[in-house]
């Protein structure tokens, strides 16, 4: 049995909203991947009469494709899609059945007017959290356009063909088998990487704001909805809603909800602001801000927004180490996500950089994966908790290393190893190794500001217990800020000041 019974009960409740017959076509073979997918599919079909399945030869086994009665629709997954994946599954036969997606209507026409055939094979892991945004927007894609497949490809059950292709991390997508891109993206991120994004025009007709928010995590989710309750013209730009919070897994401390996921909480983020009467500017980036008659925040695209007020909340990101073959070999053995990459270095022998929480948690998740995990600390003493530390000490096939430097990662197409310094006596190794997971904290996303807005050594934009910047009408929150603690309640809280701030400014001025 694949599934439990409570997840059964749910499933069949989604499956009775099927809007026409859908046609699995299966190719499996004898391995143990293709039995458990078999009966996988024999469940299905028992919780749904609209749900056929037939055996055929695809060209990879195991596999199988999703289509109604008369019409194929290039939705393909190889492997079986459980896990963070089971989601896309569902959305997949719902949306092939003719249920209509849940998708702003811009977008839908966006994906129906691209021209020519598009093949896209991602290759994904069912323990990354990244890769069902991915699978479902591609899949989404397939539906829509007949130009255009898609195929998950489970890089645990085709290790061979993952490994042949030096896909070391996840997600990883190919379009007509060159490399498209790698790591979360959106839908309307894939949009703009194939050219067919929003139209210069809907920007250049906008009204000027009154508060414009620049940044989609928490904290401006947060501003943009104080904003818009009081009854202003708001707007929000967003690269991606959610922002650092998609890419954390379980969140077991954002007060009255017991747990969640990153992806989830992005996901009730983005629709608690659609709410509201807030413009909504998605895969969109800031380039460039500047104090006229009105505040302007020009886009990566070249267009200029304009606001009498602007609310910062553009968060953080992972922090580089900044060694030689850092970049070069990014995705090719250098990873940052231990949850998403983890499982494509099962039986290898990897590092993590950091000896902080989030280091040490990786390497703990890292052991019951890998050969060996050796660490990586330039302090003389882990900054871990003491309860971490603990359980790292008991694992075998750990070794800790302190008081050192890395110096280099090296490799030739992907990473053979890392050099370190021993800091104390200046002795200089070199350690053979498969991967690099760095876990050495955040920066924050405010390069693009230069010197218009005062900022830290270390970049944060400063802010007084307003949440007002150093630029008269510009307010900061959440993780580019310099808070004290980063955390997603504080960010939250942090958003609600700024925009009750600049709502209190607009009154003034």
């Amino acid at each position: 049995m694949m599934l439990d019974d409570d997840i059964k009960k749910q499933l069949a409740e989604y499956l009775q909203l099927l809007e026409n017959d859908v046609l699995i076509k299966i190719s499996t073979g004898s391995d143990s991947i293709s039995n458990d997918m078999a009966a996988l599919m024999d469940e299905l079909t028992a919780l749904s009469p609209r749900i056929k399945t037939e055996q055929v030869k695809l060209p990879r086994t195991p596999s199988f494709t999703i289509n109604r009665m008369e019409e194929d629709f290039g939705v393909t997954f190889a492997g079986i899609p459980l896990g963070h994946e089971f989601t896309s599954l569902v959305l997949a036969l719902l949306q092939v059945s003719g249920r209509p997606p849940k998708v702003d209507a811009k977008l839908i026409d966006q994906v129906k007017s691209i021209k020519g055939e598009y093949h896209f094979e991602t290759y994904i892991s069912l323990s990354c959290h990244n890769c069902p945004e991915v699978v479902q927007a591609l899949n989404l894609m397939s539906v829509l356009n007949p130009g255009i497949t898609h195929t998950m490809i489970d890089g645990a059950a085709f290790k061979e063909e993952a490994e042949s292709k030096n896909i070391m991390a996840v997600p990883t997508v190919l379009l007509n088998g060159e490399e498209f891109g790698s790591g979360r993206m959106t839908l309307e991120e894939i949009l703009g990487k194939l050219g067919s994004g929003p139209d210069m025009s809907e920007f250049e007709k906008k009204d000027p704001f009154d508060i414009l928010v620049i940044g989609g995590g928490p904290a401006g989710a947060s501003a943009a909805i104080y904003a818009a309750r009081k009854g202003i013209r708001t707007g929000i730009v967003a690269e991606r809603f959610g922002g650092q919070v998609r890419e954390t897994l379980g969140i077991e401390n954002l007060i009255s909800v017991g747990y969640t996921e990153g992806p989830r909480l992005a996901e009730v983020l983005e629709q608690h602001v659609s709410n509201y009467d807030v413009d909504i500017m998605s895969a969109q980036r800031a380039r460039r801000l500047e104090r006229k008659e009105l505040i302007e925040v020009e886009l990566e695209n070249g267009a200029v927004l304009k606001s009498k007020a602007v609310i910062l909340s553009t968060g953080a990101r992972w922090r580089n180490v900044g060694i030689p073959g850092e970049e070069e070999f990014k995705n090719k053995g250098v990873a940052y996500c231990p949850h998403c990459d983890g499982p494509l270095y099962k039986g290898k022998h990897v590092a993590v950089i950091g000896g902080g929480n989030s280091g040490i948690e990786a390497a703990i998740d890292l052991a019951g994966i890998a050969s060996h995990v050796t660490v990586f600390e330039f302090m003389p003493e882990l900054k871990a908790d003491d309860i971490l530390q603990k359980r790292l000490y008991s694992l075998s096939n750990v070794t800790v290393l302190k008081n050192v430097q890395t110096k280099e990662i090296t490799g030739t197409d992907k990473v053979n190893g890392i050099t370190y310094m021993e800091r104390e006596s200046g002795a200089v190794h070199h350690m053979e190794l498969q991967g690099v997971f760095v876990q050495i904290g955040l920066i924050a996303n405010t390069d693009w500001l230069g010197e218009t807005i005062e900022r830290n050594r270390i970049g944060e934009v400063i802010v007084d217990s307003c949440n007002a910047t150093s630029l008269p009408g510009v307010f900061a929150a959440g993780d580019c800020t310099d808070s004290a603690y980063k955390q997603i309640v504080i960010s939250m809280g942090s958003g609600a000041s700024a925009a009750l701030s600049a709502f209190d400014y607009l009154i003034r001025n």
